[in-house]
Formats: C-alpha cells, structure tokens, sequence
C-alpha cells in the first residue's frame, strides 16, 4: 500500500515578515495563529514554526491517513502532549473496549520516532462546509519529516482485523470484522451446487492474476446477488469475506452533508484501487444508486481506470430497479447468482441443520423436520430462522413442556401474520443466458 502524502515545505516563507514574541515563546504559537483570519491560520502558523526552528525541516500535511494517535497507540511512535502548552483535545467513548479515545484538535505533541525527536503541531479550522485540519512535522530535516509523514499514512492506510466501512467517509470496523470471522459457507443452506460454483469462481479469480496478464485481460471480477430478502445473500458475502483473507470495503451510502455523491464515490473506488486485491460489497445497490450517480458510478465500475484485483459484489432484493446498463451488460456485473425463496429440500436441510445446534430436548427428529418443512412454504431462510428461535424461546418459558413439534406448529400461524411481502412468483427460466451467469429453475 503506498500512500500519498499531500504536503508542502516551508521555506519559501521563511522571508515573511516575523510576528514578534513567538519566537521565543512557544506557548502563544497556537493561540496567536488561530486569533488571525480563518484564511490565514494555516499560513501564519507555519510562519511562525519558520520562525521559532530555523534550522529544522518543516513539513506541512492535511492527508487523512495521517492519523498521529493511531499510530503512537500501535506503538509505532510515542507521541505525548507537551504539558507546558495548552493543547485542545477531543475525547471520546469507545464503548467496544470500554475506554476513551482522545484525538487532537489544536495541540503540541512531541514524538520519539526511530530514535528521532520531532515536534507535531495540529491546528483544526472550522469552515463553511466542515472542519479542516492541518498538521506541521519539525524534524531535523525535511526529508526526516517527509519520511515520518510517509510511515504514518502507510500504516494507516492498511485494513488489519477491520472491515473498511464507507458511508459519506471512511472508518475501519473492528467489530463488524470479528462478526464475520463468525460467519462460515458450512452453515449457509443454498440449492445444490449453488454455494460450491459461487466460492470455486472467486477462489478461481483471486488465483488467476498471471493468466489474466498473460492473456491481456483486466484483472476485475463483478458479481451480482439477486433475490428477495432473507434467503442468504449478506450470509454468503460474509461467508467469502472469511474465506478469501483479503481486505473487504464496504459501502453503505454514498451521502455526505458536505460532499457530492460523485465525490463519495470517486473516494470508494479510489481507495479500492489503492487496497487491491480487495473484496468490494456494495449492499442493496439498488438503494445506494439514483439518476443523479447512476452515470457516475458506471464510469468508476467500467471506465479508464483499470480497477485491477478487485472484486465487486453488489446485492439487490429488487433487480427490476436496476438499470439494464447495470444488471445486462457482463463487462460490469460478469456474473450473477440468484438465491430464491428455498424449497421443500432446502427448508427440510436448513431445519435439520438449525435442529443440531439445539439441546437434546428440543431437537426434531427427521419425520418432525419433514412436516414442519411441508408446512412453511414460503418461508424465507430468515422466516425460518425466526421460527426456530421463536418456537425455542416459548418452549423455555412455558411452565409445562409440550413436544417442541407443537410449539413450533403453533408459531408457524404467527409467523404468516408476520409476513407482508407477497408470495413469490414461480422461478422463471432466463430468456437470454448472458455470459457467466447460470440459469435456475425448478425443471
């Protein structure tokens, strides 16, 4: 991973007139530079910096990636407030690991690097739009200050034990990572042959890079999820993520108060290109997309840019939505695997598969199974999922334990009032049969 630094040396301002006092006391820096004009904070400390470390480098910085206190808490670096002058810090809860996490806003921190000492000054503005943060590196040269920058925004920019989740910004989510290091292709229920060819074609593409070279192909791989809700597409993509041990991106909105979903978008795909080779899940693509963006992020999925090693997932519960330039044409979405409402056989092993886990009591035997299947067509895998712990659920509770059969007979009616979605259609056969895809039907 290579990031790129977006900085600016110092010494052109070095013959700027000097505000005096500062430079011999450092204390009044921040807060002389953020009495000025909003648009002349930035300029005027960095004058100022010029100023009180003549003979040192000074580097200046607004990447993103250059996150100070992420890297001191890896132990990358040690960074601590200098106490003679007052820094201003945001302090917030990380209720996973029930502690405080404080990030700085105007401070002074000095950092003991690769045996280096430097000085880190970060001063945020508040604009029209949103805050902007800058931050200045003093080091012993230029091209040590330079070499920090680089080292920081590097190691930020990789995805370690995190799923890299975008909505109107970036943020790396440890959680829903360790979520899915619980998730496993064994306990997803599909038609025959479905889950095998779908985990085969992503092993096969990830395997593949030398050929694809070889034979001047580009490198890139989108996969379509179509069907109705709760029949295993979120499962199936968590499962892959598991399986394939790459660095997932996932997208959950391209809004952002301040931003264009252009930029949002360009940002996604951008940061994709950087990660590669890299998993790219767009969830409910028909949501994320409109007329405005559409255009757009056909572009960035099929455009100039090369886009090598990445694979695409999209999902829809709703492909009559999609634009035919986005669910017909296979240079986008190359293949695409519908999971539909299961049938008698797929319940009959879902229900098996969900009654092991139970206790010993509460357990179907495979006569049970078959009725309980007969009886829940149309249910979806997660009706089915509710049945089960529903059914479980009034079975602890009731005082007097009536055979688990029952109870889960009697949840069923309950169930069905739950159910608003229409019954589904009948499984079309496909009227064309475009490259990649399978064709399914009940035939």
């Amino acid at each position: 991973m290579t990031a790129k630094i977006r900085g600016s040396s110092t010494e052109t301002h070095r013959t700027a007139p000097r505000i005096k006092g500062v430079e011999t006391n450092p204390q009044a820096l921040i807060a002389t530079a953020l009495n000025c004009r909003s648009d002349a904070v930035f300029f005027t400390a960095s004058q100022l910096l010029s100023d009180l470390y003549p003979d040192k480098g000074l580097v200046e910085t607004e990447d993103d990636l250059f996150k100070l206190h992420h890297f001191a808490w890896a132990k990358k670096c040690r960074a601590r407030l200098m106490p003679e002058i007052h820094s201003q810090t945001n302090v917030q809860l990380n209720a996973a690991h029930k502690s405080l996490w404080t990030e700085p806003r105007n401070a002074w921190y000095k950092v003991t690097w690769r045996d280096h000492e430097l000085n880190v000054v970060t001063l945020s503005v508040a604009g029209i739009t949103c805050d902007k943060d800058r931050h200045y590196i003093v080091a012993p040269t230029k091209e040590l200050a330079e070499k920090f920058i680089y080292e920081c925004c590097d190691w930020n920019s990789e995805i370690r034990g995190e799923v890299l989740v975008f909505s109107g910004g970036w943020l790396k989510d440890a959680d829903l990572f360790r979520s899915i290091q619980g998730t496993t292709l064994d306990s997803l229920v599909l038609e025959r042959g479905l889950k095998e060819e779908i985990y085969s074609d992503f092993l096969r593409f990830f395997d593949s890079k030398s050929l694809y070279e070889n034979h001047r192909i580009p490198w890139k791989r989108g996969v379509l999820f179509l069907g109705p809700p709760g029949n295993g597409k979120t499962h199936a993509i968590k499962g892959l993520v598991n399986l394939m041990k790459l660095p997932c991106l996932y997208v959950r909105s391209f809004k952002n108060q301040y931003q264009t979903d252009h930029k949002m978008i360009q940002q996604v795909f951008a940061r994709a290109r950087t990660t590669a080779p890299c998993l790219l899940v767009f969830e409910d693509l028909d949501a994320l997309l409109d007329d405005n963006n559409r255009s757009y992020f056909l572009n960035e999925l099929d455009g100039f840019a090369a886009n090598e090693g990445i694979m695409t997932i999209a999902t829809t519960n709703h492909p009559e939505r999609l634009d035919p330039a986005i669910l017909d044409r296979p240079s986008r979405f190359d293949r695409k695997y519908t999971f539909h409402i299961p049938d008698q056989e797929e319940r009959q092993r879902y229900l098996a598969l969900r009654s092991e886990g139970l206790e010993q009591t509460l357990r179907l035997s495979p006569d049970e199974i078959e009725k309980i299947a007969n009886l829940t067509e149309d249910f979806s895998f997660a009706y089915l999922k509710e049945l089960v712990l529903s059914a479980m659920m009034k079975w602890i509770s009731a005082r007097e334990k009536p055979p688990m059969l029952e109870v889960m007979s009697s949840q069923i009616d309950a169930l069905r009032l739950q159910m608003r979605t229409p019954t589904p259609e009948p499984r079309p056969e496909p009227s064309r049969d475009l490259p990649g895809s399978r064709k399914w039907s009940r035939k």
